[in-house]
């Protein structure tokens, strides 16, 4: 563990990591405003073909910025998390520092594989089942505003929904919690990746279900996980105490 350090180091170190986040986070907003028409494309993939419409010049704008917004985030997330690491880096020993280092490309690509997952699996299900609700007794007016508030409201959860494993991960590492625990929390867990799912997905039953089942396995993947990583720490430290236990035999036989 790093020397400690006062409040006032730590409130420094914290206003440094904020600027720099903006910084990438506002260079990345406004790389993404240049090439918005080519992010439109991308994103209205699952539409096949469906124009958008909008109700009023102001929608075009606040369409482009949220889209942009959405894109930054993604884009800047390595960055965040880095910036992250290195403020709680002090308060970490050198094994859980350099643990916690080596989850950031995993953090990343989980992040990505979340928004992807949601993008062409869950997203297009929830869009097309909703649409076929209308069958013929109503025309279907897709508004752009809708349609993006919709993607980004399911799509950008889910990427940090699929990061869970990597922090139960590192609280396993670090003592903080056991599999144990996590398998006491399960119906509490439940419970709260229903309420979630029942605040990014529309309000039906299917949604509601093709949101939460996903969760719910991902929680079980993490305990899992942790399972193997409690076990993996025990072994090292069995090995540890051997180790130990050789070299004071070798001491006192030496004496």
């Amino acid at each position: 563990m790093e020397p400690t350090w006062t409040l006032v180091e730590h409130l420094s170190d914290l206003r440094k990591r904020i600027i720099f986040s903006l910084m990438v986070l506002v260079a990345t907003f406004i790389a993404a405003l240049v090439f918005v028409h080519q992010i439109f494309g991308i994103l209205e993939y699952p539409l096949k073909g469906v124009r958008l419409a909008v109700l009023g010049p102001g929608d075009v704008i606040q369409i482009y910025f949220s889209v942009a917004g959405m894109v930054a985030l993604g884009l800047s997330l390595p960055f965040l998390l880095f910036q992250l690491w290195m403020f709680i880096k002090p308060a970490l020993t050198a094994r859980e520092s350099h643990y916690a280092l080596s989850l950031l490309p995993f953090a990343t690509f989980m992040f990505v594989f979340g928004v992807l997952f949601s993008y062409f699996l869950i997203f297009p299900i929830l869009l097309h089942f909703l649409l076929s609700l209308a069958n013929e007794s109503f025309i279907v007016l897709l508004t752009a505003q809708k349609y993006f508030k919709f993607l980004i409201t399911l799509t950008l959860p889910f990427g940090l929904i699929f990061e869970m494993p990597i922090l139960l991960l590192f609280l396993t590492q670090i003592g903080v919690i056991t599999p144990k625990r996590l398998v006491g929390m399960r119906k509490y867990a439940y419970l709260c990746i229903v309420v979630f799912a029942s605040f990014i997905s529309p309000p039906e039953l299917v949604s509601h279900l093709s949101v939460a089942v996903p969760m719910m396995a991902l929680y079980e993947i993490s305990i899992l996980l942790c399972r193997v990583q409690m076990a993996r720490k025990r072994r090292r430290g069995e090995q540890y105490d051997k180790s130990e236990d050789t070299s004071s035999g070798g001491l006192t036989s030496g004496a």
